[in-house]
């Protein structure tokens, strides 16, 4: 990656709707507390009926929806329990279409659920700001994967995913007008032009085998030596934690981080970064990347 501090604000201003796009740096992340299930007369949850604002998105510097990673289920819990894991699954859709109006069915791929976007640029916007809201998603092409599992509950879990789709999906819809859209559609591809979108590794829950393992130590080491930033202790699968001075400089690492086409997230002060020995098998981009993210943080006095 090869960005100034200019050409970071040109990519932030084109990804965030307007209303963030000359004070993203100011905003706090301040919860609006959680709205209450409401029922329909089929006794089914009124997913439709629950929202009537939002809080910031997590992107834009506001409060991510949860406060640790929401991760899809392994293999070996949704066989165990594959009948309430179809519940799950099934409400998940039904919520997903209710509120987004995006087709929604089963994955391929145990733990996921599939939501068919509108646009390809629809589904790598919408990957982008979900994760940082810190539930678990993926995107190929015009497809987004959100997480499912069987232990997921209807109060917890589950409206965790559909309120974070009905989030991100209302900003997106209501909120970036057809010629932003369309800007956006052209930054991802010259982002892609210079490298991939390293997302975390697929079914990560799954991986941290030896190769997920050394990568990460490997990561770990050549960041803490380029940058002096340590690693944290609190580790996911595909999910490399790096501890930061503050709140406020993880929410600045984190957007910059996904301009430069990286997944990224934060939890407090921890900002996590992707693993994939697949797509990043050395780690470069992504090690690359937050070098000179961090740079621009002291240029611009965030560090």
């Amino acid at each position: 990656m090869n960005i100034d501090s200019e050409g970071l604000d040109l990519r932030l201003r084109t990804l965030l709707p307007q209303q963030y796009q000359d004070r993203y740096e100011a905003m706090q992340p301040v919860s609006m507390g959680t709205a209450p299930l409401k029922y329909g007369i089929d006794g089914k949850v009124a997913w439709r009926e629950i929202w009537g604002s939002f809080c910031d998105l997590a992107m834009a510097g506001g409060p991510p929806h949860k406060g640790s990673l929401l991760e899809p289920a392994s293999v070996q819990e949704i066989e165990a329990q594959s009948q309430r894991y179809q519940q799950v699954v099934n409400e998940i859709c039904r919520g997903v279409t209710e509120v987004t109006g995006l087709g929604a069915r089963p994955s391929l791929f145990s733990g996921w659920v599939r939501v068919a976007c509108t646009s390809e640029a629809m589904a790598a916007w919408l990957v982008r700001a979900i994760v940082m809201e810190n539930v678990s998603a993926r995107c190929e092409r015009a497809i987004l994967d959100l997480p499912a599992g069987p232990a997921y509950r209807i109060e917890k879990e589950i409206k965790n995913v559909i309120t974070v789709i009905a989030k991100t999906c209302h900003y997106w819809c209501g909120h970036i007008g057809e010629t932003q859209r369309r800007a956006i559609a052209n930054l991802f591809a010259r982002m892609e032009t210079e490298s991939a979108l390293v997302q975390p590794a697929p079914g990560a829950c799954q991986f941290p085998g030896p190769s997920g393992q050394m990568l990460s130590s490997k990561m770990s080491e050549m960041i803490h030596q380029l940058t002096g930033l340590r690693s944290s202790n609190h580790q996911y699968s595909g999910w490399l934690g790096v501890e930061c001075p503050n709140i406020q400089s993880a929410i600045w690492m984190m957007r910059a981080m996904v301009a430069t086409n990286v997944l990224s997230r934060r939890e407090g002060t921890i900002l996590f970064l992707p693993i994939n020995p697949a797509s990043d098998p050395d780690g470069t981009t992504v090690v690359q990347n937050i070098v000179r993210v961090q740079l621009l943080a002291k240029e611009r006095g965030v560090l």
